[in-house]
């Protein structure tokens, strides 16, 4: 382990500490990543990332399962239910959001 000391102005103080709370880190912890981070990325925008993932996951999931009960459902009786056309809709939105978020993250 290595120890490195910096001193700083009181306003550049300030601002570390207004920059640390906002992402909810240590001021070393804010200064380690932004000196590593070669893509300039604050904690709180990867925060926001996952969290805009996380809920995408949620959508696949939700539109994986009525998809797979309207499947079961035309299987098991051979007529396809009659709000099989809107959950095929919501899952191409769906597909449509995942591949523009992804297409964002990329484009970082």
């Amino acid at each position: 382990m290595h120890r490195h000391e910096v001193k700083v102005s009181p306003e550049e103080e300030a601002q570390l500490l207004a920059l640390a709370e906002k992402h909810r880190v240590t001021i070393p912890r804010l200064l380690i990543e932004a000196a590593l981070n070669e893509d300039s990325e604050s904690p709180s925008e990867r925060r926001d990332q996952f969290m805009q993932l996380s809920q995408l996951q949620r959508l696949i999931g939700t539109v994986a399962n009525n998809i797979n009960q309207i499947a079961r459902h035309a299987n098991s009786t051979g007529v396809i239910p009659a709000e099989a056309a809107a959950s095929i809709a919501h899952a191409r939105r769906v597909i449509i959001r995942i591949d523009r978020q992804l297409a964002e993250l990329a484009g970082r």
